[in-house]
């Protein structure tokens, strides 16, 4: 399997623990969340069971129909799954337990025994929707898992050195050099059109071959939309997802659900935006109506945007209705000949880096009512106790009107203004400006 940052949290849960809690691992499908899971049990128990609820059989699911004897549960676990469990050094897994509420249920009274530990998977299919009738138990607890990042990416290319290095850049505020830069932004190019999902970059790595690459990501795509289609049959929420890279392109102030969605039922729309939201497909930015510490309680709830949850996932997506995407695309991005409307890309690429970083997204916009204006700042993070605007550029990196703006509005709340963009990295008016590949050490 593929080296995870996430390992070390499934460690440090194991040791911190002590068998007291359950870890559930939350993520959209196809992350990787069963894989890191029973790698996990492989080296860090003497024994495990997995048991995948999206195919287990019904011997398997009534044994948690009763639990009063639980001497009589784990005996015939072990004989349904021909494992010895070792009492203190064993895992079960219960691999998308959203398939089975009653087993996500049990976590409560099987923490308690404390005979084995537990980890949970789950993903897309409403989990929501599945808990209504069951307690949800105290002893869970949640991790977020998301599709691998650029350095994740590097090392599954066998680049182990790389980030590294550019951590002390990064330390340091030092510039790599213009050729190094270029090398650095034809990797992350690639990293942005392949994107995070273990299957696509395991594809790039076997085969070496775009079109190959570009066929597994589109299966994927294929796959959320039937889970979609399962929550709502409708396909109100496979549109809404759909829409995405449109609505970005637009650039408006928020996404804009009535115009996908023409004539719907208001309160109906908002919870299909929010299992699409709880399906961790999708990356939710809200607009904060005064920038400052405690971005969260600043947020307009009611006006956000969406991003895809993986940048390989959303070039494909712009060109679903295309045989193949290569052709369109993925030459021009390699060679930095991009359109300006693609440079959504840019940002969504910043976008999936802060979340996998532990940021939430936020952002701003405000009109100026002296020059009759509007202004944007694409997003925004705290850091020691101020903020920090951040401006994305995919081309035309020297006028950043509304970070400058911003930055005389709100002068006092700042601690570091950040450009974004695709050379090197280099200091300039108390602006940093930031080469994309090191956003991950923000």
């Amino acid at each position: 399997m593929f080296r995870r940052k996430i390992y070390r949290e499934l460690l440090e849960w194991k040791n911190s623990s002590k068998s007291k809690t359950a870890l559930l691992i939350e993520g959209a499908r196809r992350v990787g969340k069963s894989t890191v899971a029973e790698e996990f049990a492989k080296n860090e128990y003497e024994k495990y069971i997995l048991i995948d609820f999206a195919y287990a059989t019904d011997s398997v699911r009534d044994l948690f129909n009763d639990l009063s004897d639980l001497d009589y549960f784990f005996l015939q676990l072990q004989l349904q799954y021909g494992v010895n469990l070792v009492e203190k050094n064993s895992l079960i897994i219960f691999d998308e337990v959203q398939f089975n509420p009653k087993a996500r249920q049990a976590i409560k009274l099987l923490v308690a025994d404390g005979r084995y530990d537990y980890i949970e998977t789950g993903s897309l299919i409403s989990i929501k929707k599945n808990v209504e009738n069951i307690l949800i138990p105290s002893e869970e607890h949640k991790i977020n898992m998301y599709p691998m990042d650029f350095e994740e990416f590097l090392w599954a290319t066998g680049d182990i050195e790389t980030s590294q290095l550019l951590e002390k850049i990064y330390k340091n505020k030092i510039s790599i050099g213009q050729e190094q830069n270029r090398n650095m932004m034809r990797k992350f190019r690639l990293y942005m059109l392949i994107g995070g999902m273990p299957q696509a970059v395991q594809e790039y790595i076997s085969s070496n071959n775009l079109e190959m690459v570009d066929r597994v990501k589109n299966e994927i795509i294929e796959l959320y939309e039937k889970d979609f289609y399962k929550i709502d049959y409708t396909g109100q929420i496979s549109e809404l997802y759909d829409s995405i890279p449109s609505e970005l392109n637009k650039h408006s102030s928020a996404y804009q659900i009535t115009s996908v969605i023409k004539n719907g039922n208001k309160e109906s729309i908002m919870s299909k935006i929010s299992e699409l939201k709880s399906s961790k497909t999708v990356l939710t930015s809200y607009n904060v109506l005064d920038p400052n510490v405690g971005l969260s309680s600043m947020a307009n709830r009611n006006k956000f945007r969406l991003y895809l949850s993986d940048t390989g996932l959303l070039v494909s997506l712009m060109f679903k209705d295309r045989e193949f995407t290569e052709n369109i695309i993925y030459k021009k991005l390699l060679s930095d000949k991009l359109q300006s409307k693609l440079g959504i890309l840019y940002e969504n690429a910043v976008a999936q880096i802060l979340v996998s970083k532990g940021h939430k997204l936020y952002y701003h916009t405000y009109l100026d009512k002296i020059k009759k204006r509007n202004y944007e700042i694409d997003f925004i993070i705290p850091k020691e106790s101020k903020i920090s605007p951040i401006e994305v550029k995919s081309s035309g990196y020297k006028a950043h009107k509304s970070l400058d703006n911003f930055s005389v509005k709100y002068s006092n709340r700042i601690k570091e203004k950040i450009v974004i963009y695709t050379k090197d990295l280099k200091i300039e008016n108390n602006v940093t400006y930031l080469p994309i590949y090191l956003t991950m050490f923000l």
